[in-house]
């Protein structure tokens, strides 16, 4: 560098852009991914509790509205509703979580073709979610992480 030449600090506007922009990026992504657990979990286990609540409303669902091709509507109700408070739970543990992810990204995709196809953005949204929870992981503040370092240190 000559004489005179100098690196400029960032000022003003682009200072404080840098630096939100950085802070942010050292927010801990495990708090991220404990949300998303629940609040998709939460989605889901709320309509498997009112399903379980009451079955026979949910069997007549079946009948009337929803149409899942290939179930019979008592078989495919007593399966979303199973579907809809098991798995929740494991997502809120952080408890085989990839796996716990796919029976309602299947969910999902049957509601989304068969059902309520317009309800797109809602899927899109649970959807993405479930995808990135099945891609990257639950994060540290779950059972798998506690069951992942466990077996590193054994090994």
């Amino acid at each position: 560098m000559g004489t005179g030449d100098h690196i400029a600090a960032p000022s003003g506007l682009r200072f404080w852009f840098i630096s939100v922009q950085g802070w942010l990026g050292r927010f801990p992504l495990s708090i991220i991914q404990l949300a998303m657990r629940i609040g998709v979990g939460s989605v889901y286990f709320k309509a498997g509790l009112l399903k379980f609540n009451s079955p026979e409303s949910t069997v007549a669902l079946f009948q009337s509205e929803y149409k899942v091709p290939l179930l019979d509507p008592a078989l495919a109700a007593h399966l979303s509703t199973y579907v809809e408070i098991i798995f929740p739970v494991l997502l809120f543990l952080g408890l085989a979580t990839r796996i716990a992810t796919l029976p309602l990204l299947g969910e999902i995709a049957v509601i989304e073709l068969f059902v309520y196809p317009l309800a797109w953005t809602d899927h899109l949204v649970w959807g993405s979610i479930l995808l990135f929870l099945l891609t990257r992981g639950p994060g540290a503040l779950s059972v798998d992480h506690l069951i992942d370092r466990y077996f590193l240190k054994r090994n």
